[in-house]
């Protein structure tokens, strides 16, 4: 074999797990990246009502529209505050929770089974459950009522008050994750040696405070993945939204995903929309790269 033919044999080598590649690059330019592009394009042009005509550009005009909204700051608001009620209990809660579900104990299979349940049920179904819960005449305030926390006539409007509205969406985001990120934290109990229990035990390290010197500096790395998937999920949240309150009362529990919904979908300002897509996006990668920031420090000060 001469040196033409092996160059050419080694560039095929290089070549072949790109044209494996090929299909799957071309299906996502087709369904992501070209559509992504477009509603960037979108959101510097004049695209709303009749979707027949042609955009025109504007520029920043949408930028400088949307952050003198005050229903998009309202939003935006919503959507931190979200944030920063719902990761931080969906962080700890499925910890403590895999921890009790990782005891050696009879039938304990039953019970991973019941805390994961929710997660399979359909987000549908569960606001549409948890709606009727929540009703002024629901088991809830009925529960209240038969405790003496809440007097006849004097039901808590859980979802009709901007008060709790919103808080109310969060407890229902929070229950139907807990199963979900309890499995991603128990993979990780299971993968810690049981000496190292044993070890700590023999320097006083037991009980709950094992967790604190053990289990917790090595579940830094389900932590912080629990952490990214937990925030980017609340600031995309809409079902639980659309559902139970349809962003009411006054907005109090619209968010940004769901506030784009509205402007696309039922008002047809797809431009509006996309830039309010934009700026939900740069959202989202900004807490990202904040999360894998923090983890870089946290790795080099450990």
């Amino acid at each position: 074999m001469n040196l033409k033919s092996l160059n050419s044999s080694t560039n095929w080598q290089r070549l072949t797990p790109y044209l494996f590649l090929l299909p799957a690059l071309l299906l996502l330019g087709l369904t992501v990246f070209w559509p992504a592009f477009q509603a960037f394009y979108l959101s510097f042009t004049r695209f709303e009502y009749d979707l027949t005509e042609a955009p025109q550009w504007v520029g920043l005009a949408n930028f400088q529209k949307l952050f003198a909204d005050p229903i998009f700051l309202q939003t935006l608001w919503n959507t931190l505050l979200y944030l920063l009620c719902v990761v931080p209990v969906l962080v700890a809660a499925p910890l403590g929770l895999a921890i009790l579900v990782n005891q050696k104990l009879r039938g304990i299979a039953w019970f991973r089974a019941a805390y994961y349940t929710p997660v399979v049920i359909s987000m549908v179904v569960a606001g549409i459950a948890w709606k009727w819960l929540y009703a002024e005449t629901g088991l809830l305030n009925q529960l209240l009522q038969l405790l003496g926390l809440v007097r006849a006539g004097e039901e808590i409007p859980w979802l009709t008050s901007p008060k709790f509205a919103l808080f109310s969406v969060m407890a229902v985001t929070i229950w139907k994750g807990l199963g979900y990120y309890m499995v991603i934290y128990l993979a990780g109990l299971q993968a810690i040696p049981a000496e190292l229990y044993e070890a700590g035990a023999i320097d006083g390290s037991d009980g709950i405070r094992k967790h604190w010197d053990i289990t917790v500096p090595l579940m830094k790395p389900y932590l912080l993945l629990v952490a990214v998937i937990s925030a980017i999920s609340a600031t995309k949240v809409f079902e639980e939204v659309y559902i139970m309150t349809q962003g009411g009362p006054r907005s109090s529990s619209k968010t940004i995903v769901y506030y784009l919904y509205e402007k696309a979908f039922r008002e047809l300002e797809m431009s509006y929309a996309c830039t309010i897509g934009l700026v939900l996006f740069l959202l989202i990668l900004g807490l990202s790269v904040i999360n894998l920031k923090l983890a870089d420090i946290r790795g080099r000060v450990s």
